[in-house]
């Protein structure tokens, strides 16, 4: 039986400690800070990045280097047979892509899965995949598995703050403004490849209303959940930056969801660099049949 070894980049929150716990492989992804390259939890900690995030320094997003990629696959194959990655949807980086075009190299050694996951849905797809390589199932059986299933699980996040939009040119700075004068925050959705928005509300308390309920809908119509308690469905909370109130929104969830192990997880840099501090999120993944969810690490 193949050895098969599961791995992902930071997009999908693990950290580099976590990822040892875990047993699963972290790629760092590079940021550009006022001109200076940064590795995700290797020379910048969340920290560190909202440190800056909140000075307003330059940030931009980049895609890890070919030569790294393949550097750090080599290094996995030393050990092990195959290779199952994860790494961020291609809807939000050119990094999938890229990585697909370096495994044509690998002889069917490396596995690039497209599911079009970030940030808390990613993370579970690399556990789901640790799970299902304990199982003895192949590289390209994982990977089969999680691409059928690439479209069942939905992302609501929800802004503090219209500034990163309109600093990123997604908004109009009319737009921005006039948004911050009603005191409107966004709703955003990811549904598979993109980031778009989803409805526009005038408190927080609103937004999560409105995200509750819309995960809720969308377990019952995509998902097959046959009651709003989503028993067939994994949620997890997301945040950039405010942890505390991450951990009070779970909280409240908690009472809606009793029966859920929710994960609580910073959300991606990627993300976080166009959106600023203060966001939360929730997301809604249909649990596949072949995992027991019992036996996964989900914190």
């Amino acid at each position: 039986m193949a050895r098969v070894a599961v791995a992902t980049d930071s997009n999908s929150g693990i950290t580099q400690a976590e990822g040892k716990e875990l047993g699963i492989f972290v790629l760092p992804m590079p940021f550009f800070i006022d001109g200076e390259l940064f590795l995700e939890d290797i020379t910048l900690s969340q920290e560190e990045f909202y440190a800056k995030l909140v000075k307003d320094a330059d940030i931009s997003t980049s895609q890890p280097a070919v030569t790294d990629v393949s550097e750090f696959w080599d290094k996995i194959l030393e050990e092990y047979d195959e290779i199952v990655y994860i790494p961020m949807s291609s809807g939000l980086s050119g990094a999938c892509q890229t990585a697909m075009m370096i495994a044509q190299d690998y002889d069917e050694k490396v596995y690039v899965v497209n599911n079009q996951r970030i940030s808390a849905t990613q993370k579970l797809s690399a556990l789901e995949a640790k799970y299902l390589a304990e199982q003895g199932m192949s590289a390209k059986e994982i990977h089969d598995e999680l691409m059928e299933h690439k479209m069942d699980s939905t992302i609501y996040i929800s802004l503090e703050t219209l500034k990163y939009l309109k600093k990123g040119g997604r908004i109009t700075p009319a737009a921005a403004a006039l948004g911050t004068i009603l005191k409107i925050k966004p709703v955003l959705q990811i549904q598979g490849e993109k980031l778009d928005a989803f409805s526009k509300v005038r408190s927080m308390k609103s937004a999560k209303q409105v995200m509750l309920s819309q995960i809720q809908k969308d377990g019952i119509t995509r998902f097959g959940a046959t009651s709003e308690a989503l028993e067939n469905c994994i949620i997890s909370v997301v945040y950039s930056g405010n942890k505390e109130q991450a951990s009070l929104w779970r909280e409240e969830l908690k009472e809606v969801f009793p029966n859920h192990t929710m994960m609580l997880n910073p959300l991606s840099l990627s993300v976080s660099c166009h959106i600023g501090d203060g966001a939360l999120a929730i997301t809604c993944t249909k649990k596949l049949d072949r995992v027991d969810y019992s036996q996964l690490i989900m914190k």
